[in-house]
Parts: structure tokens; C-alpha cells; sequence
């Protein structure tokens, strides 16, 4: 659990937060910002660590600061499936605490990431008393629609490995405006397959591939895109 990996930050806040995006949950007004700022807590959450586990009842709900967290769902033979990655901006577990349900996937760090944690009720007692809170949890749950549809999309449209693999590499730096976007690939070929249908063999050789052709770089963690117009080609 996170409240056993993680620490209370120190000199770090909302109100003092130069990071957010305007698309982010906490992209609040002033106002509504020092409420959100009084709230629940922010925390450090080392890489490995789960925040939440599939199914447990949905106390808490985490706005995602900085970082990457993975978010996976198991089948009852056991084998786990990445769901997506989530990123700075996300709020994690809004839709089971809206629905009063258990979490219906596990999240995990990635890498070491901040939240800002909340307990249910607190977070629902906020969105209910602010229209623009409730505005930005509704444009969360719809961005989750249309990752889920972007998924599906991506199995059943890409007719080629190297056309998924492409999709979702175009999608992981579609908020970046840089010519050559860079990401930390911090998933395992093994989980990049499970997330695009298909075996770890057929990764790697596409990845390989990619790099053979200067389409990509790759430095450990660290990939770049040297050309997209070479990769949306691909989809």
C-alpha cells in the first residue's frame, strides 16, 4: 500500500506548484485551489510500489503529480494485463470512488512518482461544492473513455505488430511539441506485448527494427523519436 512506501512531503504544495497543465485535474482557480491545497496530502511514492490493488475497496483517490504509474487488470487464470500508463495530471481511482465500488485495476509506480492523496469522501465532498472540480472529473472519466477506445482501437485497427507499436509511441509523446519527443520506456517488452496483443519476441524484433531504420533511438530507459513522420507511416 502506498500509505506503508511513502513519505509526507516537505515544502511542497498546490499553491506553489509551477507545473500544471491546463488540461490537469488541479488546474483550479485560486480559490478552489487553496481548498484543494487544504485536502488530503501529498506523498512520495517510491518506484515499485502499488498505490492501490484490484478489487480493494476504494478509500482513497490520487491525483497524479509527477511520474508514471502502471495500471494492470487480472484475468481469472491470473495473467495480467497493462491497461495503460498513467500520466502527471491523471486522477487515479475517480471512477470506483464515484461509484462506490472497488477498484476495478491495480496501480503501481514505475518510477518514483509525487501524489497528492485523498480520502474519498474529502474528494467527493470537493468536486460536489465546486462546478469546476466536477468539470474537470467528468473530462477525466471521458479522457478514460477515449484511452480505453484508443486501445481497442489499436488491437483491432493495426493490422501489423509495427503498426501498434507505432500507435501507442505516437500516442505516449502526443502532448509533446518537440521534433524529436523523448520518453522513458520504463516497461519491460514483456509488458509492452501484453498491452498490444501479441508476444515479447515480436516486440523486441519490431523495436529492433525501428532503431535498424533510424526511426528511433533508444539509450537505456530513454527513447527518442528522430521520425515521426516515419512512425505514422506505420499506423
Amino acid at each position: 500500500m502506498a500509505d506503508d512506501c511513502s513519505n509526507r512531503m516537505e515544502n511542497e504544495g498546490c499553491l506553489t506548484c509551477k507545473d500544471r497543465h491546463v488540461d490537469w485535474f488541479c488546474n483550479l482557480s485560486p480559490q478552489a485551489l487553496v481548498e484543494f491545497e487544504a485536502l488530503g496530502m501529498h506523498m512520495i511514492v517510491p518506484s515499485g510500489s502499488t498505490l492501490f490493488f484490484e478489487s480493494q475497496t476504494a478509500r482513497s483517490v490520487y491525483v497524479l503529480c509527477s511520474g508514471h504509474v502502471k495500471l494492470t487488470t487480472s484475468s481469472k487464470d491470473g495473467k495480467t494485463l497493462l491497461v495503460r500508463i498513467a500520466k502527471p495530471g491523471d486522477v487515479l481511482g475517480l471512477s470506483a470512488a464515484l461509484s462506490g465500488t472497488a477498484y476495478e485495476i491495480a496501480a503501481q509506480a514505475i518510477d518514483p512518482v509525487q501524489v497528492k492523496s485523498f480520502q474519498r469522501q474529502d474528494f467527493l465532498h470537493f468536486i460536489e461544492h465546486h462546478i469546476e472540480g466536477s468539470m474537470h472529473a467528468t473530462k477525466m472519466l471521458n479522457r478514460e473513455y477515449r484511452d480505453a477506445l484508443g486501445d481497442a482501437t489499436r488491437l483491432a485497427l493495426s493490422m501489423s505488430i509495427a503498426g501498434r507499436v507505432a500507435r501507442l509511441l505516437l500516442e505516449m509523446t502526443s502532448d509533446q511539441r518537440d521534433a524529436k519527443p523523448r520518453i522513458t520506456m520504463a516497461l519491460t517488452h514483456e509488458e509492452l506485448a501484453t498491452m498490444l496483443g501479441t508476444t515479447r519476441e515480436s516486440i523486441t524484433r519490431v523495436l529492433s527494427e525501428l532503431k535498424r531504420k533510424e526511426i528511433i533511438s533508444v539509450k537505456g530507459t530513454s527513447l527518442t523519436i528522430l521520425r515521426k513522420a516515419a512512425l505514422e507511416l506505420l499506423v
